[in-house]
């Protein structure tokens, strides 16, 4: 091959390496938009997400990042759904994959999501462990600017243990840390829904404090944030938040109206949860305004929704209790090794102790008969001289 050709030859090569590597680039750039894109479908379209999600995890074979950040996503549109017990199942694909990842503002983000994901199941020790094993992380994280989202979540998640464990007054204190962590994020699009829905907690604590005030407009509030990226769920809660103070001040029809357009908005999610309080609303509103007709359809579409929510308790109930028994299982395995080293530490010991003494009581008995030796052959030297 001459000179020219060489140079011809390592020309299209380094081309060819150029435009595979920036097709790569390209590639990877466009599922962190896609990622992007179906976040915010999460609490629009949460069977869109995790199509998604599922498609990602598919076409990022080799990019362990990716894979995770997909399970992850399918996880959070599963947890919208109510659906937990699928959501802790790719939770635990993501967590499974983590040590293969260099990523540790990604390690931050499932030990987070891993809390908040017992919090939903009401295992509040865990969700602890859990959001101080994050918190940990966060304060050991180098890049300050890129970790205030995590944190706000990690603070509000803490707030909402607390009002079930401690006291509404300590829950809001953390959850206006939470917010204003939030705030500081440069991820205005995907911070509005988790703002949304620590407001909305804010006010089912005012309203167990009887501030129907202050209540009320913190269900406003969550439902401009929740406006603001087109969270028809999140928008749905904060009007059914809104209708419950409409109905303790006798405001019937006021909360009738809130309602109707909470389950039009509800309609396109499927949310159990959503759904049984609306209707259960709609139910006490109706009988209080004698509407006897609207008030038996509710009722019985109310009871259905609970029966079914009933089953899928159990079902995330039963997933709960098998990762705690695969946790005990794996604990007794790891004590059972420890036991058994400890046993072969301890023969071990017991061999080279028993070795050592033979070698002192084999040795001493030399020295014995060394010992004896000399004196006989003295004894027998004295008896000659004699």
């Amino acid at each position: 091959m001459d000179t020219k050709k060489k140079i011809n030859f390592f020309f299209i090569l380094a081309v060819g390496l150029l435009t595979a590597s920036t097709l790569y680039a390209q590639n990877y750039k466009k599922l962190d938009s896609v990622l992007i894109a179906a976040g915010n479908e999460i609490y629009i379209n949460p069977d869109n997400a995790i199509k998604i999600g599922e498609n990602i995890v598919k076409q990022a074979e080799g990019k362990v990042d990716y894979k995770i950040k997909a399970y992850k996503l399918i996880s959070d549109a599963y947890s919208a759904k109510r659906d937990y017990e699928k959501a802790l199942e790719y939770l635990i694909n993501a967590s499974e994959l983590l040590n293969e990842s260099n990523d540790k503002l990604l390690k931050i983000t499932i030990v987070n999501k891993t809390g908040i994901q017992y919090h939903q199941l009401k295992v509040y020790d865990k969700a602890i462990q859990y959001l101080d094993q994050a918190e940990q992380l966060i304060s050991e994280y180098p890049n300050k600017d890129s970790i205030h989202s995590e944190l706000g979540k990690n603070f509000i998640v803490r707030g909402f243990i607390y009002k079930e464990k401690l006291s509404c007054a300590i829950a809001i204190a953390y959850i206006d840390r939470g917010i204003a962590e939030l705030k500081k994020s440069k991820d205005k699009a995907g911070i509005a829904p988790k703002i949304s829905i620590a407001i909305y907690n804010k006010g089912n604590c005012y309203l167990l404090m009887y501030n129907n005030k202050l209540a009320l407009e913190s269900f406003n509030e969550s439902a401009k944030f929740a406006k603001e990226v087109n969270a028809k769920s999140l928008e749905a809660f904060a009007l059914k938040g809104s209708a419950k103070v409409y109905t303790l001040e006798g405001k019937n029809l006021e909360a009738i109206k809130a309602l109707n357009q909470a389950l039009n908005l509800s309609s396109e999610v499927n949310d159990l949860i959503l759904n049984q309080e609306i209707y259960k609303g709609l139910a006490e509103n109706y009988l209080a305004t004698n509407q006897w007709e609207q008030f038996k359809i509710n009722q019985a579409k109310f009871i259905d929704v609970q029966k079914l929510i009933k089953d899928r308790e159990r079902n995330s109930v039963g997933e709960s209790l098998g990762v705690k028994e695969l946790e005990l299982k794996a604990k007794r395995t790891e004590l059972s090794n420890k036991f058994y080293y400890l046993l072969l530490f301890l023969f071990i010991l017991l061999v080279l102790i028993v070795l050592f003494f033979y070698v002192i009581i084999k040795r001493k008995g030399k020295e014995i008969e060394a010992v004896k030796n000399q004196i006989y052959v003295l004894q027998n030297k004295k008896a000659k001289e004699a």
